[in-house]
C-alpha cells in the first residue's frame, strides 16, 4: 500500500526539478507581484482545517479551508464562496465519509 505513494510522491519531485532547471535557465525576468495575503491565507487555512479536524469535525475544517482559500484570491466574492463551500463540503462528505466510509467525524462530538 505504501508503494504507489512513494513512486507518486518521486515523479513529483522529478517533475519539481525539471521546471525548477527549467526556469533557472530562462534569462527573462518574473512577471507579477507576491501577494501578502495569499501568503498568509493559504498556510493559515491550511493550519486551522488540521487543527479543526481534531477539534470540530470534518464538516466545519473543510467549510474553514475552502473559503479561506478562496479569500486568499484577488476576486473573492463571499457568496461565491460560500456555494463554493458548501458544494465541496458536501461532495467530500459523500465521498470521503459515506462512499468511501472513512471515520472522519463531521461534526464534534457525532
Amino acid at each position: 500500500p505504501g508503494y504507489f505513494p512513494a513512486v507518486l510522491g518521486g515523479i513529483l519531485i522529478l517533475l519539481g526539478i525539471v521546471v525548477l532547471a527549467k526556469g533557472l535557465k530562462d534569462p527573462r525576468p518574473i512577471l507579477g507581484r507576491w501577494s501578502l495575503r495569499a501568503l498568509v491565507l493559504l498556510p493559515l487555512s491550511l493550519v486551522l482545517f488540521g487543527v479543526l479536524m481534531e477539534y470540530a469535525g470534518f464538516v466545519p475544517a473543510l467549510l474553514v479551508l475552502i473559503i479561506g482559500s478562496a479569500a486568499a484570491g484577488e476576486e473573492f466574492n463571499v457568496v461565491e464562496a460560500l456555494l463554493l463551500a458548501i458544494v465541496l463540503t458536501a461532495g467530500a462528505v459523500g465521498v470521503f465519509v459515506w462512499a468511501l466510509e472513512l471515520p472522519f467525524p463531521l461534526l464534534a462530538g457525532w
